[in-house]
Parts: structure tokens; sequence; C-alpha cells
């Protein structure tokens, strides 16, 4: 179980908080000593597009940490007052300068060692106009047999690649999800 980030001072008065579990619920949180404010710390969600043109993916190297250099699809954290479909749409935009049009929601992966889940559209690039954000190196169209598998920076990325060129064999898209732990380190 992943620990609660630190918190000192409520975000509301300003007032020191404490670590305590409130009487309705199971939980430690944080909670306001001055105005009873109950700080709730819940998972972030990331939000990826799989943006395809004629059977191939496009893909970002990453110009930021973590996995510096390494492959991935846009994706990033979903942001207050926007949906889901939106946020994929955004991040596209922002790592790629790509336009897509979603499709469904194709995987969800949680990485509760992480206090994360992973949700992933399948999505169709609207033009072959792309090219790197500030959060990427350079962005690339790649065909199933050029994927650099060996440098994909995260694993529900991996396995969501993987999903989708066994699906795209049998037309057949459905949903996939699962819970991921820590790797295992060698």
């Amino acid at each position: 179980m992943v620990a609660l980030l630190e918190m000192n001072f409520c975000g509301i008065c300003g007032a020191a908080v404490e670590l305590r579990c409130p009487s309705d619920d199971n939980r430690q949180r944080h909670i306001c000593v001055a105005c009873g404010m109950v700080h709730y710390q819940n998972p972030k969600m990331v939000i990826c597009a799989l943006p395809e043109w004629q059977g191939s993916i496009l893909l970002c190297r990453r110009a930021i940490e973590p996995r510096y250099g390494l492959w991935t699809v846009p994706g990033g954290f979903m942001e207050n007052g926007e949906s889901t479909a939106a946020a994929a749409i955004r991040e596209t935009l922002e790592e790629a300068n790509a336009r897509i049009e979603i499709h469904d929601l194709y995987t969800m992966y949680s990485l509760p060692y992480i206090n994360q889940v992973h949700f992933m559209f399948r999505a169709r690039l609207l033009d072959l106009d792309f090219s790197p954000g500030q959060e990427s190196l350079e962005v690339k169209l790649f065909a199933e047999t050029d994927i650099p598998w060996d440098e994909i920076a995260f694993r529900p990325v991996k396995l969501s690649l993987e999903h989708y060129f066994a699906d795209r064999r049998t037309a057949h898209f459905p949903f996939h999800m699962g819970d991921l732990f820590p790797p295992k380190r060698s």
C-alpha cells in the first residue's frame, strides 16, 4: 500500500492538519484541526490515445522524465473540468500536435502501487500533420513490425499495444482491463 502524501496545512483555511480516521470512514485522512475539512487523496487518472493511421500507430519519444527518450502513446494526467475523451484529445495535441477522433475506451489498468489508473482510447488520426510537442523528442507512425518494443516507456502502453495488434488480426476490439503490480527486480 502506498502511503499518503505528507500534508501539514489545510488548503481551505491554512490551519494545521492531523492524520486520523473520520468516524464515518475506515481509512486515515488528513483532517483540519480548525475547520474540520477532510482532505482525501485519490488515484491520478492517466488518459492516453492509441492514434491509428492505415494500420500504423503514432508514438512519441519522451522529452521528459520519467522514462526520458523512450517511446509511448500520447497521454498524461487528466485535468479537472475535462472529460476522459477530451483529455485524450488534448494530450495528443500537446504531445504530438496531432488531431484525433476518439473511437472507444479500449484498456484500463490500475497501478495501486503508484496510485494511478491508466485509460487508453482507440483513436483515428484525422490527418498526417503531426510534429513533436514540448514533451516529445520525436513523433512517428509505426507499423506493428517496426514498434520499438524494448523501448516502450510504460507497461500499460506496451500491454495495450499488444492487445491492439492481436485484436486487429480478428477485427474485434474488446475492452481489456487489469491490475498491475510493481515489476519484479532481477
